[in-house]
């Protein structure tokens, strides 16, 4: 019996099935081909193209109108300037007339209100820095130059003993200490800078630099005083210097109508007046009242910036400021720093006092010699963000204010107290920087991407 014969491979019977293998092995072999040779799309890809580098103007704007140092304090003049616009409208009688029938004619009451307040700050701006009437005046010969720089005169007249005692608080501030007492230790600086300008017969030159020298340790035994009391007791600079600060107005008070210090051809309460030879010279001749104080407070804004920033002393007052517990196990006295920082806080404070009666704000004692100028050195510290070329800034802009606050208020008159309204209001602002913020929709401040990018180049 004989097997039926094995199929072959090219039987009939398979060709149609081993034909569609083929064809789909065929197939499929282009495919895994064209796969093969066909570039990866998804390494290839191009990503999202690179934003183009923003140009200088741009940066420029951007941090502008962002929330850093600068654009907050500029917003705060421009809020505080427009509020007291508005304080002004409403304290004048006849400008507030204006408005009960502002529905029937509203162009008066715009054309008065914009009359009264660009008056008013016109005056303001012609009183501290330039009046072009007095220019003009001097080019067509009706008067000198004096009139012209007479506006610059008298905001360094006034600024000068502010930078003093805001250095003096801002410098406490880096410490870690709040100097309320600037004012008692610029009392006691006047006190004797005065006796040292009366009492003692020197020739001139060393006569003032005794006197200024006198100032400067008044304030130095002042400050000394609650330093010594925070550093050993423990009792806070703030109840220590505002008890001193009375005890300085009233030994002031007290010592003006003692013998040998008060006038004897007065019967008020002012004392001898200053020698000439202890008298701070003036710088734009005898006409005008900028004195050598003003030289004296820019060279103390740079010897107080290095001391913060370039000594070890200063290293070691501003970590004494940010944490005295991690100080003093660095190995920092923190009582010794303690007392350094109200003792030269006191230095300051005193040197400002000595400009009152030195300069050519007055030449004798008075109960009101001092004026506000250590309170006055809290806002400007604040308003100089407590750093030393901040504070000279503060300082000149309040002495603008009190000059042209006078003109103010004899050309346009408007109370001089709006002017301190001025001086809290910006305070308050600066003070209140997320209100500023909120008020304005600034951005986050982008202050790294600027300096990155100036540092790369453009």
């Amino acid at each position: 019996m004989t097997n039926p014969p094995t199929p072959q491979s090219g039987s009939p019977d398979k060709e149609p099935a081993s034909e569609a293998q083929a064809a789909q092995n065929a197939l499929g072999n282009t495919e895994r081909a064209e796969v093969a040779t066909e570039p990866d799309r998804s390494v290839a890809k191009p990503g999202p193209e690179p934003e183009p580098k923003p140009s200088l103007g741009r940066l420029f704007l951007d941090n502008l109108w962002a929330a850093n140092t600068f654009t907050v304090t500029l917003l705060s003049l421009v809020l505080a300037i427009v509020v007291g616009a508005v304080l002004m409208i409403i304290s004048d009688p006849e400008v507030l007339s204006t408005y009960s029938y502002i529905t029937s004619r509203p162009s008066d009451a715009i054309n008065s209100s914009w009359t009264l307040v660009s008056e008013a700050y016109a005056n303001l701006f012609k009183g501290s820095v330039f009046d072009p009437e007095a220019f003009s005046g001097w080019l067509d010969g009706a008067n000198g130059w004096q009139a012209v720089l007479a506006p610059i005169s008298e905001t360094l007249t006034y600024a000068a003993p502010l930078v003093f005692t805001g250095l003096s608080v801002a410098l406490a501030f880096r410490g870690g200490l709040f100097n309320i007492g600037a004012q008692g230790q610029a009392t006691i600086g006047v006190i004797m800078a005065a006796l040292a300008g009366f009492l003692l017969p020197l020739p001139p030159g060393l006569h003032l630099l005794v006197a200024v020298l006198a100032g400067a340790l008044g304030g130095a035994i002042w400050g000394f005083i609650p330093g010594i009391l925070k550093a050993r007791a423990g009792a806070h600079e703030v109840i220590n210097t505002i008890m001193l600060n009375y005890v300085a107005t009233y030994f002031l008070t007290w010592l003006i109508v003692q013998n040998g210090v008060q006038d004897p051809n007065r019967t008020d309460a002012i004392s001898k007046a200053v020698d000439t030879s202890a008298q701070l010279p003036r710088l734009l001749g005898d006409n005008l009242r900028v004195h050598a104080g003003i030289l004296l407070a820019v060279l103390a804004t740079w010897a107080v910036a290095w001391l913060l920033n370039r000594s070890t002393l200063g290293f070691e007052l501003r970590a004494v400021g940010a944490n005295p517990d991690a100080a003093r196990t660095a190995g920092i006295s923190v009582t010794r720093t303690y007392i350094l920082i109200m003792v030269f806080a006191g230095i300051l404070a005193g040197l400002g006092g000595s400009n009152m009666v030195l300069g050519s704000t007055a030449s004798a004692l008075t109960p009101l010699v001092v004026a506000q100028i250590g309170f006055d050195g809290i806002l400007v510290a604040l308003l100089g963000r407590v750093k030393p070329w901040g504070v000279l800034l503060a300082a000149l802009l309040f002495g603008a204010l009190q000059a042209g606050g006078n003109r103010m208020q004899s050309y346009s008159g408007i109370s001089l107290e709006l002017v301190t309204v001025l001086q809290a209001l910006i305070v308050i602002f600066i003070a209140a920087p997320a209100l500023v913020k909120a008020i304005f929709q600034l951005r986050a401040a982008r202050a790294a991407r600027l300096q990155t990018s100036l540092a790369k180049g453009w």
